[in-house]
């Protein structure tokens, strides 16, 4: 079976999530599977609550990216993984793990994943979602504190302490690699529209 890879980078709240999910629901019937980036933060059991909360989220280095890349290149030889979970609330990865079986398309997302050259390479396709920064951190805001029970302070200290000066460093410098840039993610029905007629055309080639 071939495979198709998609990755779909962005800002934090940029609208990759919603994006992916329209995507997902395109091609249910080529059996898609999504991988998140932030599935793969690395544990840190050594360290108290209090002091995991404070680590740099941001930065590549928070990442397990090399776990990823194997275990993306384990669903392109066929194989099953046991991806991991991680808690947003504990600010740790969990004991259990979910099963991903191999699929005709893997969708990527995350904020870093156009930064891994290695991981960069094995896309046949590379988007980047564009959306301003003042919509995201909006986004951002009520997400965090709605869905993740984070105070506000905690939220806007977080967001000028690491997430802004890491997507200035990191995030925004890896657009340049993208093949297809889009406004506001997966609220751009136009775009979309466009984006599914070529993933369409992509896996109907091979």
């Amino acid at each position: 079976m071939q495979t198709t890879i998609i990755g779909v980078a962005g800002g934090s709240a940029s609208g990759k999530s919603t994006l992916v999910t329209k995507l997902k629901q395109t091609f249910i019937e080529e059996q898609v599977v999504t991988l998140c980036h932030d599935y793969y933060y690395k544990a840190h059991d050594n360290l108290p609550l209090e002091e995991r909360a404070k680590l740099n989220y941001d930065h590549p280095d928070a990442f397990d990216t090399d776990m990823m890349i194997r275990d993306i290149r384990l669903l392109k030889e066929g194989k099953s993984i046991e991806r991991p979970v991680y808690s947003f609330t504990e600010h740790n990865r969990m004991k259990q793990t979910v099963t991903v079986h191999p699929a005709k398309v893997i969708i990527l997302d995350g904020i870093l994943i156009l930064e891994n050259k290695e991981l960069r390479e094995l896309m046949d396709m590379k988007i980047f979602v564009d959306t301003d920064p003042d919509v995201r951190l909006g986004r951002r805001l009520l997400r965090d504190v709605q869905d993740r029970g984070r105070s506000i302070d905690s939220v806007m200290t977080q967001y000028f302490g690491t997430v802004k000066p890491m997507h200035d460093e990191f995030v925004e410098p890896s657009k340049r690699y993208a093949n297809l840039i889009i406004p506001e993610g997966g609220f751009n029905n136009v775009a979309l529209t466009l984006l599914i007629k070529n993933i369409r055309s992509l896996i109907e080639d091979e």
